[in-house]
């Protein structure tokens, strides 16, 4: 088979979450390998499908020749199981999945029922599953969703020059008057930001600042929650919510950090982790689905997901021990040596495409 795929993404390709920026970068990566890769975005809405996402689904593939390679990604493939059967023989479709559309924060138990039914429809149409974590893999089978290896290929990280902060630390160098906390993730409720504002709210003896950068419009509705509790617990002066933010901003955002938060309550894998390490940056995580895995226990502090009280304490280690912070910055920035380049995983979503 020629090095030739349709990649099937749902919405705009463009937008700035983990999952956009994995399918963005493998599909680069493997175009400057010499593969033909052509995306295709779809109307309509996901996970739950409306019919505008069902016929566009069905135009998408009823599009591609006999036997065309086509991988899509997750989000769209387990919410149109219909569409995808009408075409699962006469094409190699292979499945992106980045976390099981049923562990969604947020969906209520008829919702989550209905995804987990047609996600496991949908892939079993596909010839093969891609997932982004080991941690997935087990997700899927836990679930009953696939009963079938997956591959797992791990996102990967650019070159990133070495965060000031650390860079200081390393060199014996005074630390700075406050510690700066950066947490990148859109304000959504799987992304914690509530729970880390009310374990900042139990430190304001400490000296620090926190910066949420990430996008309000992918949920207004808990972005103004965010803005509303940061007023009711007192913290305007400390947390700033600058928004989403371009990619010049964001890396003056790390520049900025001297430690980098993620209180998700849950990922199917957690970028934010590996572009904190790329820096040299250390981590504090919750545990919530694959992070306790992505953060290596030599470059960070982990907290279970959805425990304020138990983020708080680990956040007090972090302000209170200097030993600590030197400890994992040594881990951090020993890591920055060992993660995988996008150009490797590439080269490993490549093999997998072409294994039966």
């Amino acid at each position: 088979m020629s090095k030739t795929l349709t990649l099937i993404v749902p919405g705009d390709p463009d937008q700035r979450t983990g999952g956009y920026l994995y399918d963005r970068r493998i599909s680069g990566e493997l175009q400057a390998a010499g593969w033909e890769v052509e995306t295709v975005s779809l109307e309509g809405r996901f996970p739950l499908a409306d019919a505008l996402a069902e016929q566009a689904m069905d135009t998408a593939l009823g599009a591609c020749e006999e036997g065309r390679r086509v991988v899509i990604d997750g989000l769209a493939l387990g919410a149109v199981p219909e569409a995808v059967e009408g075409h699962a023989q006469r094409l190699d479709l292979t499945a992106l999945v980045h976390h099981p559309l049923a562990d969604e924060t947020g969906l209520d138990e008829p919702d989550r029922e209905r995804l987990l039914v047609s996600e496991r429809r949908a892939l079993a149409c596909c010839r093969r599953i891609v997932v982004t974590s080991a941690f997935t893999a087990r997700r899927l089978r836990q679930l009953g969703l696939s009963e079938r290896p997956a591959r797992v290929v791990e996102p990967g990280v650019s070159a990133a020059p070495l965060a000031p902060a650390s860079q200081a630390r390393l060199g014996g160098d005074p630390e700075p008057e406050q510690q700066r906390l950066l947490c990148v993730a859109s304000l959504t409720p799987r992304k914690g930001q509530d729970v880390l504002l009310n374990a900042l709210a139990g430190l304001q003896s400490m000296r620090w600042r926190a910066r949420f950068s990430g996008s309000t419009q992918r949920d207004p509705a808990f972005a103004r929650q965010i803005e509303q509790q940061r007023r009711s617990l007192g913290l305007e002066q400390r947390v700033e919510l600058p928004g989403e933010r371009a990619p010049n901003q964001l890396e003056s955002d790390y520049a900025w950090a001297t430690v980098c938060v993620l209180p998700s309550r849950y990922e199917g894998f957690g970028m934010v982790i590996t572009e904190a390490l790329a820096r040299g940056l250390p981590v504090i995580s919750s545990t919530g689905g694959a992070l306790a895995d992505t953060l290596p226990d030599d470059a960070g502090l982990k907290a279970p997901p959805d425990d304020s009280a138990a983020l708080r304490r680990t956040l007090g280690r972090w302000f209170d021990e200097p030993q600590l912070r030197l400890d994992l910055t040594r881990g951090a920035v020993a890591w920055r040596q060992r993660l995988p380049s996008w150009a490797d995983s590439a080269r490993r979503f490549a093999h997998a495409l072409e294994r039966a």
